[in-house]
């Protein structure tokens, strides 16, 4: 991963494409799977909060042969970004993610339990 700071690797672009995600909640774990082959380890970016999962990364265009006529150009080169709110709370700390044969997919168990308040008393009038 780039060492930029998570302000900037997070911040979007207007100019960015959105990734197409496939976001399953089974009994235990949300798992997001999304197609992105072509894209370098270096090049990709995901960062996990207890409720969104940002994806970022660019695919690079390889040069054209000389003297070369493009036909058609369906597939999307460049800047990347997709953000997914998630269905539950998860543990941030046990993502995991693997890229095989160009389909990445995260893997972050569900966080269980109940989320204590302090109850404070309103001294206003």
């Amino acid at each position: 991963m780039k060492s930029e700071s998570a302000e900037n690797e997070f911040s979007f672009s207007q100019n960015e494409g959105q990734l197409a995600v496939d976001c399953i909640e089974t009994p235990r774990e949300i798992i997001i799977r999304s197609a992105i082959a072509g894209v370098k380890l270096e090049d990709l970016h995901i960062h996990v909060t207890e409720d969104l999962v940002t994806i970022r990364g660019e695919r690079s265009l390889a040069s054209l042969p000389a003297h070369s006529t493009v036909h058609y150009s369906e597939c999307f080169w460049g800047a990347f970004s997709r953000s997914i709110v998630l269905p539950c709370r998860v543990k941030t700390d046990e993502a995991d993610a693997v890229l095989k044969n160009g389909i990445l997919t995260i893997t972050i168990p569900k966080a269980y339990g109940d989320i204590k308040l302090a109850v404070r008393e309103d001294l206003n009038p």
